[in-house]
């Protein structure tokens, strides 16, 4: 039988919810030089966050949620773009998973972030590294297919357009979840040993 969410891990939920929506909304969109229509931004954050902090079912009900709300709120070039975005985040959320699940393995949430702090340089190493690698293997191949679809779903790229884009946006996912997860990683640090969950 699955252990339901606690009362703390409903309020991280929230609190990080709120935080990813405020910052889909309001924070600040830095357009991708090699793909205009491609932006840099900080709601993947509170993502990562609330999944070190909580666990992995909170981090997907908040990328699930944040996903609904940007799709309301900011599509970006594409109405489907935010179904993308939810892929490249799952995708991410998987990389960072393989370091996590091993980190908690016989700990509970006090004990992982004293793990978490020990152990920084190798936890961190191979989560941006699975991280990266998943998110941009699954988006390459994602992006290989959709990109020929024709709008809403892409742009009706022709096939050596999306081979010459394909590198840019392996360049992009890679950098976004080198500072996404190294941001959110140095956060759950610092304040984990502030919150119990239990």
């Amino acid at each position: 039988m699955r252990k339901p969410l606690n009362t703390r891990a409903l309020a991280l939920i929230v609190v990080f919810t709120a935080l990813a929506a405020a910052l889909n909304v309001y924070g600040p969109k830095i357009s991708f030089p090699l793909a205009p229509f491609l932006f840099f931004s900080f709601w993947e954050i509170p993502i990562i966050i609330a999944f070190l902090m909580a666990g992995p079912k909170s981090g997907l009900i908040v990328s699930v949620i944040n996903s609904i709300i940007l799709l309301a709120v900011f599509p970006g070039a594409l109405p489907t773009g935010p179904f993308y975005n939810l892929v490249a985040v799952l995708a991410m959320l998987l990389g960072v998973f393989v370091p996590y699940w091993f980190a908690k393995k016989g700990r509970n949430s006090e004990n992982l972030g004293t793990y978490l702090r020990s152990h920084i340089l190798f936890f961190g190493i191979s989560a941006t590294i699975f991280g990266i690698v998943l998110r941009v293997l699954v988006m390459t191949i994602l992006n290989y297919f959709a990109l020929q679809q024709p709008y809403p779903i892409g742009f009706e790229m022709i096939e050596i357009d999306v081979l010459l884009f394909l590198p840019v946006g392996a360049i992009f996912n890679a950098i976004v979840a080198l500072y996404s997860i190294l941001i959110a990683l140095g956060t759950a640090i610092a304040v984990m040993p502030r919150i119990r969950m239990q």
